[in-house]
């Protein structure tokens, strides 16, 4: 029990510490913002690719995909 609260209270210190170096060196709140939507676009692209290549991995195992002639 001790363990767990004592690793959750170290890394909040080290994401404020992170926080307050990357202000110290010019970041700014909107740009972090614009920066987190940003990588949520690409993951969920990501993900949708990631999806249709499984997809069709899973086609080819079963066998239900013909090869073309």
């Amino acid at each position: 029990m001790t363990a767990g609260l004592s690793s959750l209270i170290i890394s909040i210190l080290a994401l404020v510490i992170a926080y307050l170096a990357y202000v110290k060196k010019g970041g700014s709140i909107d740009e972090m913002k614009r920066k987190v939507e940003e990588l949520g676009v690409s993951t969920e692209t990501l993900r949708s690719k990631m999806a249709d290549i499984l997809e069709n991995l899973e086609k080819k195992v079963r066998g239900e995909e013909k090869k073309p002639a």
